[in-house]
């Protein structure tokens, strides 16, 4: 009578060798509930708004910086490392998902054999062909394998955000340089145009003095102010040079790539709108650099699992079949088939406790990361209360500065009025010039200053390019990579 145990005994064990394949060790991660305020720091009455981050830069209103953002994210290197760097994550977590899979291979060998016996019998000269295949699973029973690739997948991630990051620095990045170019044009323009005026004045005054309707005293002075100022020039044109190059650079050009395109100066950006900054936990969302910390905490949480499982028995299935015959053409037909199949155990005993302090290591460096993240979150808060209060205040100076320099224009009219009438002497109308280039010197970088800190506000906030980036195509593309000869070089 024919038992029927048999395909009940194979669907158990599939059961069961399904089961404890779907066994990990190790902690399971959840996402840190860190405590945040509610609100920031240097709140307003103004109804909260979730923050606009989408080319938040295009609110600047400058056709320029808008296309050098798109030459940067095209272009800078690195935006190009960090493409790179995601293609390696994904190639490594392919690479730790195919550990889960059996693996198969052919092998083959052919001999040219002879045999003597020792009774003088005749020497026997034969040919063997070995054709077969190797095959093996590591059941993974407690998930050593599962973690890697969990592992593997949230570095895969990490790596994403941290092309976001890199995309929102480089963002903020360039306009903060193009803001500064701008500021050095429009301080050199005043620098030029506030010297040509002092130089004429200091000529006149130099004729009045052999005129002897001036003194000396007045002459020198005049002089040296207007050498003054335009002392100042060489050092905003060295200083706008700088911004210059810097910007080419992210852009991955030469440094003087833009020497040209630029020269013909333009104004500051200057935003009009406010800021939306929402509530201090937008950024754990908004926040690239954050979302990167997140995924390597949970990315090393599971390498604890990935070393624990190393510290349980590991099994794995292994099978072979293989067939001989004399003959290519015999093989399959007149050949000598074999096959062996089964499970091999292995179970660490003794390892000098090497694999527990692996364990230990894989924690310590989890409790690193969780302080990464802490750190992340803190930082991020402070350069979102920075933002709003440089913004803020920087405002409140720059109306001020307006009224200043109109001020100091006025003031400075007057003194050369008065002086032609013969009402004042000439240090008032040097000491009014001399103010009045003092404040547009400061109104410019006030102005410039509202810009940067605009820039840095949406920077903290986590805005960046929301735009596509392809990541798929690798930088060098390799030829010939089959097999071929060496090539000395």
């Amino acid at each position: 009578m024919r038992s029927n145990t048999g395909p009940s005994n194979i669907a158990i064990a599939a059961i069961v060798v399904g089961t404890l394949t779907g066994c990990v060790v190790g902690p399971d991660y959840k996402t840190p509930d860190l405590a945040v305020p509610r609100h920031w720091g240097s709140k307003t009455s103004r109804k909260i708004q979730p923050p606009q981050l989408s080319q938040w830069w295009k609110r600047l209103r400058d056709p320029t910086l808008d296309a050098l953002i798109e030459e940067a994210v095209a272009g800078n290197l690195d935006v190009a490392t960090a493409k790179a760097k995601i293609r390696e994550a994904r190639a490594t977590y392919r690479e730790q998902r195919g550990a889960l899979l059996p693996t198969v291979e052919g092998t083959a060998s052919a001999t040219r054999n002879r045999t003597a016996a020792s009774d003088g019998t005749p020497a026997s000269v034969y040919n063997e062909y070995e054709p077969g295949f190797d095959a093996s699973w590591e059941l993974d029973l407690f998930g050593g394998n599962k973690r890697a690739a969990e592992a593997a997948k949230y570095g895969v991630d990490a790596a994403e955000e941290d092309l976001r990051d890199t995309l929102v620095t480089l963002v903020g990045d360039v306009a903060s340089y193009y803001v500064q170019a701008r500021e050095y044009q429009a301080l050199r323009d005043l620098a030029q145009r506030t010297g040509v005026s002092q130089r004429r004045t200091a000529e006149l005054t130099q004729a009045e003095f052999k005129a002897g309707t001036a003194t000396a005293i007045d002459a020198a002075k005049a002089a040296g102010e207007a050498a003054s100022t335009e002392a100042d020039i060489p050092t905003y044109e060295t200083s706008y040079a700088q911004a210059v190059h810097k910007l080419a650079v992210l852009l991955g050009k030469p440094p003087a790539a833009l020497d040209e395109r630029l020269k013909t100066g333009g104004a500051i950006p200057r935003p009009k709108l406010d800021v939306s900054t929402g509530i201090p936990a937008d950024i754990l969302l908004s926040r690239p650099d954050v979302r990167s910390a997140e995924r390597q905490l949970a990315q090393y949480t599971a390498k604890i699992g990935q070393a624990e499982a190393d510290r349980y028995p590991s099994v794995s299935l292994t099978g072979s079949i293989s067939s001989s015959a004399t003959s290519i053409s015999d093989l399959g037909k007149k050949s000598t088939i074999g096959w062996s199949f089964g499970p091999s155990l292995t179970v660490p005993i003794f390892q000098g406790g090497q694999l527990k302090a692996a364990v230990d290591v894989a924690k310590a460096q989890r409790d690193q990361y969780y302080i990464a993240y802490q750190s992340a979150v803190l930082t991020a808060m402070q350069d979102v209360e920075d933002g709003i209060v440089s913004l803020t205040q920087e405002r409140l100076k720059n109306a001020k500065l307006v009224v200043s320099a109109a001020s100091y224009r006025k003031a400075a009219d007057l003194s050369h009025e008065l002086n032609q009438a013969g009402a004042v002497d000439y240090l008032n109308v040097l000491d009014a010039d001399r103010s009045l280039y003092s404040a547009e010197s400061s109104l410019i970088q006030s102005t410039a200053n509202i810009a940067s800190n605009y820039i840095s506000l949406n920077k903290a906030l986590g805005g960046g390019w929301d735009g596509q980036v392809d990541v798929s195509a690798p930088v060098v593309v390799d030829a010939d990579t089959g097999p071929h000869l060496a090539k000395a070089k």
